[in-house]
Parts: structure tokens; C-alpha cells; sequence
């Protein structure tokens, strides 16, 4: 296996967001793909990565590969990353992945592969009467304006318009997004509403790092699930648990 990419961000943007979430994670690389699919601990939350090889200048795998690592130590090699490295990822030997990265030098780590006992994780399959698509920049905007009000968030969509919500015990706030040049909306006959985790969704939208567009997809007390691609290169989504309130 000898991978080499051309363009740092991908991996070194995509891995950053992913480590905030998930302390240790198992990565397919397939012919077609490097993927991820992994729990958060507290299994809230749920993060699915695929970086396609396209996205790739040399792409050399000739079988499956499964290989599970620590995510805050490839977030610290993959920060030494600059933006004109070229990084290689070979396996060095069955129990190291070798990272290079080369420009003016060559700079060479290697990382422990570990012995995980999880089981595959599998995507759930979800319904969704509700969704919105909008660019990146503001759901980013809306969840760090709530973020001052609540520690949770209602997302709410009824008659084109998509609208965040959240209530503190001094103030309030309402973003109100209209379909429009730069938002869909599809949305079901009734008003959809469901709240969600502001913690969880201010590490979610730094997604917005690696596309400039992202999908809202969700239904009342029922899984939020967030889509940040960028084509032919990669993608990187995410499920969150509701909140459900009990009164």
C-alpha cells in the first residue's frame, strides 16, 4: 500500500474534526477509498469519512486494508503537515503506518497501528421527511449564535423556511433561513421540529473546512444527520442523537 497526496487539507482539516469526537478509529482502505465509520464514546454521535482516490496523485492498494489508529497522535503528525507538503502513507511495517511529507525536506513519522476489540460499526439507515441545503457558512453562523443562549439547539422547518432556535434562562434566539439562491428546502406537510446537542454540532461544523456546502437532514425526536462533500475528493457526515426533552 503506498498512498501520496497532493493536497494536505483533506486529510490533515478531516482528521482534526474527526479527533474531537473519536479518541480511536478503524480505517478501510478499499480500492476506491480510504473510509471511516465510528461511535463517539458516549455514543451520541456518529462520524462517517471517505476520501475518495481521486483525491489522490498515487493511489497504489493492491487489496483491502484495515488498519486502526489513535486520532490525537495522526492529528499531531498531520498538523506538522504544511500546505505544499506531498504526504505519503505507506505501511511500514504490519504494525506501523509510515507518514511522509515532503517539500524543501523530508520529514518521516511513523505511527503505532492498534489492536482494537470494536466491532464493525454499521451506518444506520434513516428516514428523513426534512432537508435543507445551505452553504457551510451559515449553519456555522446560526450554531455560534446560539451557542450564547443554550446549551441546546431546535432546528425547525415549516412552510420553505428553515429556522434555528434556542432558549437560555435570560435570553433567546431565533436564525431564520429562507429557500432561496443558496438554500433547498424540502419539506414535509406539517413543521418538523427536534433539538439537538450545541456542544456536539460546534465540533460537527468545522466540517465546513473541507465544503463549502452542507445538508440538514432530520425529524422530529429523531437523529440529526449533517453531509459536508466536496466532489470527487471527500466527504465527511455525521449523526446526532436528539435531545428529548421530558415533560
Amino acid at each position: 500500500m503506498k498512498l501520496t497526496l497532493a493536497e494536505p487539507k483533506y486529510l490533515k482539516d478531516s482528521i482534526s474534526i474527526i479527533s474531537d469526537l473519536v479518541n480511536e478509529a478503524q480505517f478501510k482502505i478499499t480500492k476506491d477509498a480510504i473510509e471511516l465509520v465510528a461511535m463517539d464514546p458516549a455514543n451520541v454521535a456518529m462520524v462517517i469519512f471517505k476520501l475518495w482516490s481521486s483525491s489522490f496523485t498515487e493511489y497504489d492498494v493492491d487489496k483491502d486494508v484495515s488498519l486502526s489508529l489513535n486520532l490525537s497522535y495522526l492529528k499531531q503528525i498531520l498538523r506538522r503537515a504544511k500546505p505544499t507538503d506531498m504526504i505519503t502513507l505507506e505501511m511500514d511495517t504490519p504494525s506501523k503506518l509510515k507518514i511522509t511529507f515532503r517539500s524543501k525536506s523530508v520529514r518521516t513519522f511513523s505511527l503505532s497501528i492498534i489492536d482494537t476489540q470494536e466491532k464493525e460499526q454499521r451506518i444506520p439507515q434513516l428516514s428523513f421527511p426534512v432537508s435543507v441545503e445551505t452553504q457551510a457558512e451559515v449553519l456555522n453562523e446560526a450554531i455560534e449564535d446560539v451557542d450564547i443562549v443554550s446549551e441546546s439547539v431546535s432546528f425547525q422547518v415549516e412552510q420553505g423556511k428553515f429556522s434555528v432556535h434556542a432558549e437560555g434562562d435570560m435570553s433567546n434566539a431565533v436564525i431564520e433561513i429562507k429557500a432561496g439562491d443558496n438554500t433547498a428546502i424540502k419539506a414535509a406537510k406539517e413543521p418538523v421540529r427536534s433539538k439537538y446537542s450545541v456542544e456536539y454540532l460546534k465540533k460537527m461544523i468545522q466540517a465546513g473546512k473541507i465544503a463549502d456546502a452542507v445538508r440538514i437532514q432530520f425529524n422530529k425526536d429523531y437523529p440529526l444527520r449533517l453531509d459536508y462533500h466536496t466532489v470527487d475528493r471527500v466527504m465527511l457526515s455525521f449523526v446526532l442523537a436528539p435531545r428529548v426533552d421530558n415533560d
